[in-house]
């Protein structure tokens, strides 16, 4: 049973910083697509940043040149660094994994992602 655990989330003001991790069973870092997803209150869960088993990553539009995934297979962690945070980052952030590495280079939809972490909330004030 993969078990994927986030951490790092919190309140920030908007400019702000926040590093997101997510550590869990080891082979799924080198073999699998893993990404963070977010959902905000009233919205769907949309794919953040995304990242194969050979570290060819993909982020989305709204937080390009700001967010940066990453992965240290050895410690079994993966990463978000997240910068000049804005008031509409604000959300439930959850890490997956999923067996496909085509979904991480194809598209940005949840399904198909098999291990999710519990989340980790950030808050970011105006």
């Amino acid at each position: 049973q993969v078990q994927l655990v986030e951490s790092g989330g919190g309140s920030v003001q908007a400019g702000g910083s926040l590093r997101l991790s997510c550590v869990g069973s080891g082979y799924i870092y080198s073999r699998y697509c893993m990404g963070w997803f977010r959902q905000a209150p009233g919205k769907e869960r949309e794919g953040v940043a995304l990242i194969d088993s050979d570290g060819i990553t993909r982020h989305a539009d709204s937080v390009k040149g700001r967010f940066t995934i990453s992965k240290d297979s050895a410690k079994n962690t993966l990463y978000l660094q997240m910068n000049s945070l804005k008031p509409e980052d604000t959300a439930m952030y959850y890490c997956a994994a999923a067996r496909d590495n085509g979904l991480c280079r194809s598209t940005w939809i949840s399904t198909g992602y098999i291990y999710w972490g519990q989340g980790t909330q950030v808050t970011v004030s105006s």
